[in-house]
């Protein structure tokens, strides 16, 4: 009998040369297929998205939430992340890598702070996991350095916190009207942004200013974060821990009184 492949039957059959090579060339087409479509595969279904939210959270706010080693918060706006809306945890063969982003790292420490764990980096590789592969879809965010970069650049070019204070928008014991912050904000911004507070506690009176979103095309240009007649769509942040979890907590913040806490001076 002439040496062949065995069957699961326990039978031998001939493999001819012809075959082999027949058989080889289809599986290497069908790889080439299938490496050439990745991408819309990644575009599709559930990883689909339409526009990116840049995501800034006040510090005070996220100290005053999460009572755990919380110290020295800044008294400035800092970056939660830069999200793709409906698509999270795009690719999970794509690790996140500390060194490809360490001459960010100075810059990051100031304005993307883990507020938590300020000497660790789990926060960033949070957001690469679940946002930074995501966004990884557009070629000015299709790698880890591209996209904590730009994101950098988006928070400087946005400046939330210096367009807060030219429009007399600082931290208060006084109350702030919700829709006076969101109206002026889209008057300097030109778009509707989206604003999320802390709901009131038991022993509380108002919602607590927490996080704002100023939400940008694929072309990384500014767009209403909510179109006429659009639904407010529950978003949760909630897997993580610490600074990452924090947006489970908000809900978009009620017409009326909200608190803007100034920052605790017993902490800084």
């Amino acid at each position: 009998m002439e040496a062949g492949l065995l069957s699961p039957f326990g039978y031998h059959f001939n493999m001819r040369p012809t075959v082999l090579h027949h058989l080889l060339l289809c599986s290497l087409c069908l790889a080439f297929y299938c490496l050439c479509h990745a991408d819309e595969f990644l575009k599709s279904g559930s990883h689909e998205w339409k526009k990116l939210i840049m995501v800034h959270h006040w510090p005070t706010t996220v100290c005053k939430e999460i009572e755990n080693e919380c110290t020295h918060p800044p008294d400035y706006w800092t970056i939660h992340g830069l999200w793709p809306d409906k698509a999270e945890d795009c690719n999970g063969s794509w690790p996140f890598n500390l060194t490809e982003i360490e001459d960010l790292l100075p810059v990051m420490r100031k304005f993307w702070p883990d507020l938590i764990h300020p000497n660790r980096s789990r926060f960033w590789k949070h957001e690469w996991d679940k946002h930074g592969t995501c966004a990884a879809q557009l070629d000015s965010l299709n790698s880890e350095k591209k996209y904590f970069g730009t994101s950098l650049d988006l928070y400087k070019e946005l400046d939330l916190n210096s367009m807060l204070q030219k429009l007399g928008i600082k931290p208060s014991l006084n109350y702030y009207q919700i829709s006076d912050i969101k109206d002026a904000l889209a008057g300097i911004y030109g778009v509707i942004p989206k604003i999320q507070c802390l709901p009131p506690k038991q022993d509380e009176k108002v919602q607590m200013l927490g996080q704002i979103e100023l939400c940008l095309t694929k072309e990384l240009e500014l767009r209403n974060c909510t179109e006429p007649g659009e639904l407010h769509l529950p978003r949760q942040e909630a897997s993580g821990a610490g600074v990452a979890a924090f947006s489970s907590m908000l809900s978009v913040c009620e017409d009326g009184p909200a608190f803007y806490p100034p920052p605790d001076e017993t902490k800084r």
